[in-house]
């Protein structure tokens, strides 16, 4: 391997400035309050000076922020040496970081709006202790071949690492002193269909223009659009005139009911737009592929993202289907990843972000053959109804209550939460149900959306049979199940069955416990 040392794209010096910013966010804000918004231009005027510090300040850690942007671009460097990738970075303190090109996982590119002008891609390099929602290395901005090239390098060495194998292995079978030619050229075969070795790419999932509308019409990115206002606020709470505007809505209401009707109706119509636009924008083009042990999900229109899953490392798939979408067939399917270091730390990975269930059956059965996509599943006791509605009662009431006395008459309305709470509890009922076939477990839950989970023995990282005091009454228990995802796991619940129903899943799962440990020592606790 070539010892020759490569730097990052200049750009990544504005990339890092532009993220340094994020974090000066809240400093700005306390100079302009205490400022008072004032800019003082007139060097006559007494309180120019004072008036000036803040101005110098905001300056001068916007300058430090500029220099240090800089000096990490400059002092970046990485190289491929014996096998490894190499980064070297740091100012006063010079750190190195060695990666075996066999122990990385995959590559996630990222092309932002920065890169995309200049053809260049975020390299985000994953291998198998990368749990702690962060990359084991990132390279900023290089140009799509010096990316390839990190790719190929990666691949020929783990391709030579498996022709000393096969070369090993073949010597071995014959013996060393019995080595003929004909021999020798079944070695040198082996050794070139190695190196010869087609990527096959074969499309497994790829989201139609239709499709992609629905997704972005019926998503819940309203709720993102909310709180990223609300976020916004919480930074100007100080300065936001909340009692004027408050006097200004009273006066407001006044006027008419159907005026504030319509306000609120044109609020939720753009938060709603708004939220259609992320959406197209974040899954335009979203594909899906698999090249041999591997998954490759790319999509973004302004950012174009790709994403690398060893397909070994998938623990479970979750498919989704909030009420909308499951009038019409349609759900969300999700894989869970043991460790990983997700683009912007995803909590999830979304592997068909809308397709027909029925539709979604073929490819899953493509890629995991060993797991039985339309299982019989047990549905929940009827004396186990009750436990999905009493809690909610135990923190409803006392709410309940306050509210209507305090705002009586009008709190009594609080009271149509009790229907709500029952009928919520009895479709979650309705829903639960599971399912033990070999060595697979299928769950089914609802919270409000429907979610069905489908997960092997030996990727159940924990497993725990738990009974209250009024579960015990009732002869009914619950199971709580944990898998390995990211880095702090998935769970799911098998909830109020039969108590002797879920002593048979334990037992189930008991023998495998020496298996479990066997992950552990391969992904980590």
């Amino acid at each position: 391997m070539s010892d020759e040392k490569f730097k990052l794209h200049p750009i990544s010096a504005v990339i890092n400035f532009i993220t340094g910013l994020k974090d000066l966010i809240l400093p700005f804000v306390i100079i302009l309050v205490s400022n008072g918004f004032k800019l003082n231009l007139d060097p006559h005027d007494e309180e120019f000076w004072s008036d000036l510090i803040p101005l110098a300040i905001a300056v001068f850690l916007l300058m430090l922020n500029l220099i240090g942007g800089i000096v990490k671009w400059r002092r970046f460097v990485y190289w491929f040496e014996d096998g490894e990738l190499r980064v070297e970075y740091g100012l006063f303190v010079k750190k190195k970081r060695y990666i075996p090109f066999e122990r990385i996982q995959s590559l996630n590119y990222q092309e932002g709006i920065f890169h995309r002008p200049f053809g260049l891609v975020k390299v985000s390099v994953e291998t198998a202790g990368s749990n702690d929602g962060k990359a084991e290395a990132e390279l900023t901005a290089i140009t799509r071949i010096a990316a390839d090239m990190i790719e190929i390098e990666m691949k020929r060495t783990k391709r030579e690492k498996r022709q000393v194998t096969t070369l090993n292995e073949s010597v071995d079978e014959i013996g060393h002193e019995n080595v003929t030619e004909t021999d020798a050229k079944t070695v040198s075969n082996q050794q070139k269909q190695y190196i010869e070795e087609d990527i096959q790419r074969d499309v497994i999932f790829n989201m139609s223009i239709k499709d992609l509308l629905v997704l972005a019409t019926t998503s819940g990115g309203i709720g993102v659009v909310f709180s990223g206002i609300a976020a916004i606020a919480s930074q100007f709470g100080n300065i936001i005139p909340y009692d004027y505007l408050y006097g200004e809505f009273q006066a407001f209401i006044k006027v008419g009911v159907v005026l504030l009707a319509l306000m609120v109706f044109f609020v939720l119509l753009i938060a709603w737009a708004l939220s259609v636009v992320l959406t197209l924008l974040s899954n335009y083009g979203f594909i899906v592929e698999r090249e041999n042990d591997k998954l490759i999900i790319t999509r973004g229109l302004l950012e174009k993202k790709r994403i690398t899953i060893p397909i070994n490392r998938i623990q479970g798939i979750k498919i989704v289907e909030n009420p909308l979408r499951q009038m019409f067939g349609y759900a969300t399917v999700v894989v869970e990843s043991a460790g990983g270091a997700v683009l912007d730390k995803d909590k999830k990975i979304i592997l068909m972000p809308l397709v027909k269930r029925g539709q979604a059956i073929t490819p899953l059965q493509q890629l995991f053959p060993e797991i039985n996509w339309l299982p019989i599943l047990k549905r929940s006791p009827k004396k186990g109804r009750s436990f999905y509605y009493r809690s909610d009662f135990l923190w409803m009431l006392p709410l309940i209550g306050v509210v209507s006395y305090f705002f009586f008459p009008y709190g009594l309305l609080s009271l149509i939460i009790i229907p709500l709470a029952i009928l919520l509890g009895l479709w979650q009922h309705k829903t639960a149900g599971y399912a033990v076939e070999g060595h697979q477990l299928t769950i089914s839950y609802r919270s409000f959306s429907r979610i069905t989970v489908f997960m092997e023995k030996k990727r159940i990282q924990q497993m725990s049979l738990r009974q209250t005091y009024f579960q015990r009454k009732k002869g009914v228990a619950s199971i709580g199940t944990t898998i390995m995802s990211g880095s702090m796991g998935s769970s799911a619940v098998i909830a109020h069955f039969e108590k002797n129903d879920m002593e048979e899943i334990m037992t189930w799962y008991k023998p495998n416990m020496k298996q479990v440990h066997d992950e552990q020592q391969v992904y980590g606790p």
